[in-house]
């Protein structure tokens, strides 16, 4: 790479200045060029298509490690280069491979931002959606990658609604949503046994407003009955029971929601301003 200088601002310095500065800009502006830590030394870099075909050879020899490198490197030598951004999605995937979940996401993130419209746009945002959902743990513990994995893949369907990747995006977030509302109901039935009734509520409501399309919604209207005849809230707990009768009739649970309000001298009865029948509504569209 070669460049043009206005040399008269050197005027009145010594040769040998002069030379030495020509040589240090020339070095440093060239990209062909790398400066060796070890001895201070610039030496010539390898070009970025050998680099690259080198990290292909290493992918398909089952080399990944070695494949990580030469993307790598690209990235690092030649961040300019069209190469480059094909080393991006590169080292993502082969993090994700290796199950360096956080690796990928960084590299997912950083190709997304800088390349949001390229034809690997779609590829390494769900990678970054994957990640997350390997991540997560059983329900008994945070649920904090659940919702990130949901959070991202959501960013597939969005963003890339006609992607390859869109289908698996959305199983991906029922699956987790599931995950979430699980630990909801753990916490619930923790409380619920415990005679906190309110607290109990507040985790069953969530539940049913959040995470309707998930299997655990039958089980969460069956607490909120249970719960509000244990306070006294005998509509309320009308309502829950008439809600989950009316969308899941052939349901255990509303077996067992019909026969404890039956203890009472009740049936299952809908107030259709009670929140249950508007959260309801929502969904449905009723």
């Amino acid at each position: 790479m070669s460049r043009r200088f206005n040399l008269s601002f050197l005027a009145g310095q010594s040769a040998k200045c002069i030379a030495a500065g020509l040589l240090l800009l020339s070095l440093a502006g060239c990209s062909s060029f790398l400066k060796n830590s070890e001895t201070d030394d610039f030496v010539e870099a390898d070009p970025p298509d050998l680099l690259y075909n080198q990290g292909l050879a290493y992918l398909n020899a089952g080399d990944v490690a070695n494949a990580s490198k030469k993307f790598k490197a690209i990235d690092e030598q030649h961040p300019y280069s069209e190469y480059a951004r094909r080393s991006m999605i590169m080292s993502a995937y082969l993090n994700f491979r290796r199950g360096r979940y956080p690796d990928t996401i960084n590299d997912a993130k950083r190709y997304v931002t800088l390349f949001p419209a390229s034809d690997d746009a779609p590829y390494a945002q769900y990678l970054i959606g994957e990640s997350y959902f390997r991540q997560i743990p059983d329900v008994t513990r945070d649920q904090k990658a659940s919702a990130q994995a949901i959070q991202a893949m959501n960013q597939v369907i969005i963003n890339y609604p006609e992607s390859e990747y869109a289908s698996d995006a959305r199983k991906k977030i029922q699956i987790a949503s599931d995950q979430i509302a699980g630990k909801e109901m753990q916490v619930g039935r923790y409380y619920l046994e415990r005679r906190e009734y309110l607290a109990a509520i507040n985790r069953f409501k969530t539940v049913v407003k959040e995470y309707q399309t998930t299997r655990h919604v039958e089980e969460a209207l069956h607490r909120l009955t249970e719960s509000y005849l244990a306070l006294g809230i005998v509509p309320e707990a009308q309502t829950s029971a008439a809600v989950l009768g009316h969308n899941f009739p052939d349901s255990s649970w509303y077996r067992d929601s019909y026969r404890i309000l039956g203890k009472g001298g009740v049936e299952p009865v809908e107030n259709r301003d009670s929140w249950i029948s508007r959260a309801f509504r929502t969904v449905s569209g009723a």
